[in-house]
């Protein structure tokens, strides 16, 4: 259980303390100015060796093993990884550096405190410290002093070690937050304060526009929204692919695998010991098919696993269920009002026998032929060869995961970006099928050439030309309908379409009006019966004319304020921090020398995740 804890404990608290999702995105890294020997990872002068970053990364292959089983880590799910142990380097190394900037530090008088009073979540739920169901403090803190061995002890020093300067510096960083009772009265104004309003407005692409665009102007428009432009680089693959989906006859041999295992569990053998054996779910098949709690309507779970489970009894196996990953065997252990807990076998479909071989010696072949070539055209040989298709051009974008129909295919989309055109992939394995790719063209990444977005820029210039054509538009109905009381009436007298919208609040506008801003905002500054000029939103020209007005009840806020500004307060912190941590990352020189480091090894060695 400690070391469960210990090993998340680092995590948890630095979600808790500082919510860092949003700042562990990979930043920017400078140019690499020399050798550095040993040296993966540079931050503001701290050097991290190569030692130190495979303990890392080590320790994050075993993390995400525990967490989805044995399977081997796709080439995105491994670059994933690692980006995720550089980031975690990078952010404790900042952090370190700023507690010995602010002089934070901790005290063992300090460390004993928190740990007698303030428990890691993971102990608060363990129920060997609950009393009646709820946390117990005395029990914890009777464990320490009487229960807890040296290991231990030292396990949970460590763990306040690392956590109460993470609550110092937050406690430095926000000790000024503070939200005035002005403030909070706007903010709930702005949730129950509601108008109602009439609209007219004039759209731009309803705007008729004939008149010729040159080059020169598509060019112009590009130079000035250069920003806006810029796209992830993209290659352009093609592939061979040997088909693996299994056959009725593979089905059928699955069939007769199920029936045999349920059998086995009918005779009296333990459930759990057979889960470990046969489940090919590695994750609950290593707790004895062990999958924990389920509502019998669980949102977001597989409804013919949830279908499966209806009518079973505790201590009762079911039929076999058939869902997308294969066949079932499911268990419950004990049912709680509607909640069951569950244990299951999965027996995917697969290929059996001599079709197995068939389809595996005919992916060798492939690879012989055609696997890791420089030689464009040994994949048409192979294919002809094979008497299989060479497929159509496929396009990958740097980042996204190639989808091939309804599978999502591994490796290729870290393979495209580092192989030369031309260049022919290693056999890559996925649900339906092995394939080898070749690089066709590679399209950097930067602002396409005008002749790739011709038709999007002649568009966008268009639209500018219409915004000028309804601005005139706009201008000249308000000039006409100025002096006029009732914006409806005359509108509508006119043959104009207005829209009348409310009551609503600031802060759920209609859709119609959701994406501008400056409508709503207008709206909520005018007086009952009052017109605004011509407001330029975010996609049209708009005259607004307010019909009422209802305002929010201040004895309700302040019946409520103090609540209100609690959950604020923990927001505006949060904000706070996440700031702070931001403008350390970009203000740090930080050098990433993986890819000058490890390029013999990630191209002439096989990775070893220790599996």
């Amino acid at each position: 259980m400690l070391r469960t804890m210990r090993s998340n404990a680092k995590w948890v608290f630095y979600i808790l303390a500082f919510s860092f999702i949003g700042w562990l995105a990979v930043g920017q890294v400078m140019d690499i100015m020399g050798p550095s020997g040993n040296v993966v990872l540079r931050v503001n002068g701290r050097e991290v060796q190569i030692t130190e970053y495979q303990q890392r990364l080590q320790a994050a292959y075993d993390q995400y093993r525990q967490q989805y089983g044995t399977a081997p880590l796709s080439r995105e799910d491994d670059q994933q990884v690692q980006d995720q142990v550089v980031n975690q380097l990078v952010q404790d190394i900042l952090l370190q550096q700023e507690y010995r900037r602010l002089g934070i530090r901790v005290t063992d008088a300090e460390v004993i405190e928190a740990a007698r009073t303030s428990p890691p979540p993971e102990i608060m739920r363990d129920p060997q410290f609950h009393t009646d169901g709820q946390f117990d403090v005395t029990k914890w803190q009777r464990f320490l002093q009487t229960g807890a061995t040296g290991d231990v002890l030292a396990q949970i020093e460590g763990i306040y070690r690392d956590r109460l300067p993470q609550i110092k510096l937050a406690q430095y960083l926000t000790a000024d937050v503070y939200i005035s009772d002005s403030k909070l009265w706007r903010m709930y104004k702005d949730q129950h304060d509601s108008v109602r309003v009439a609209v007219l407005p004039v759209w731009p692409y309803q705007m008729a526009d004939s008149s010729p665009i040159s080059d020169a102007e598509l060019q112009r428009y590009i130079g000035e929204h250069e920003d806006e432009l810029q796209r992830p680089a993209v290659a352009y693959v093609r592939f061979v692919a040997q088909p693996r989906l299994p056959n009725a006859e593979d089905s059928a041999a699955t069939r007769a695998t199920v029936a045999r295992v349920r059998a086995e569990i009918t005779r009296g053998a333990p459930f759990a010991e057979v889960a470990q054996r046969e489940s090919a779910d590695t994750v609950s098949g290593q707790r004895g098919g062990e999958i924990g709690w389920l509502r019998r309507d669980e949102q977001g779970f597989d409804q013919e696993f949830l279908q499966g489970l209806r009518g079973l009894r505790p201590g009762q196996t079911s039929a076999p269920i058939l869902t997308q990953f294969g066949y079932h065997l499911i268990r419950v252990d004990s049912a709680r009002g509607d909640s069951m807990k569950v244990r299951h076998i999965l027996i995917p479909v697969s290929l059996q026998s001599a079709r197995l071989d068939y389809v595996e010696a005919r992916a060798d072949t492939l690879e012989r032929l055609a696997a890791e070539q420089t030689d464009p055209r040994v994949l048409e040989a192979a294919a002809e060869r094979l008497g299989l298709p060479v497929s159509p051009r496929h396009r990958v974008v740097d980042g996204e995961r190639l989808n091939i129909g309804r599978y999502v295919i591994p490796d290729v989309s870290v393979w495209a970006f580092e192989a030369q055109v031309g260049e022919t992939s290693p056999v890559i394995e996925a649900q339906p099928a092995f394939y080898v790719f070749r690089l066709d063209s590679l399209v950097p990444a930067g602002v396409p050439p005008l002749a790739d977005i011709r038709d999007q820029i002649a568009a966008r210039v268009r639209g500018e030309k219409q915004k000028v054509i309804a601005k005139r538009r706009a201008d000249s109905l308000a000039a006409a309908l100025r002096g006029t009381p009732d914006l409806v009436a005359a509108a509508t007298a006119r043959g104009l379409a207005v829209q009348p919208f409310g009551p609503f609040p600031r802060l759920e506008p209609p859709s119609y009006l959701a994406r501008e801003p400056l409508v709503i905002g207008t709206a909520f500054g005018l007086g009952v019966g009052e017109r605004s000029g011509v407001l330029e939103g975010e996609g049209g020209y708009f005259v607004v004319q307010s019909l009422g007005r209802r305002l929010a009840d201040s004895s309700a806020w302040v019946a409520q304020r103090d609540a209100q500004r609690a959950q604020l307060l923990s927001a505006a912190r949060q904000a706070r921090i996440d700031q702070y941590m931001r403008g350390l990352r970009e203000r740090a020189s930080i050098v990433d020398r993986r890819k000058e480091i490890f390029r013999t090894q990630v191209s002439d060695e096989p990775l070893d995740l220790g599996f």
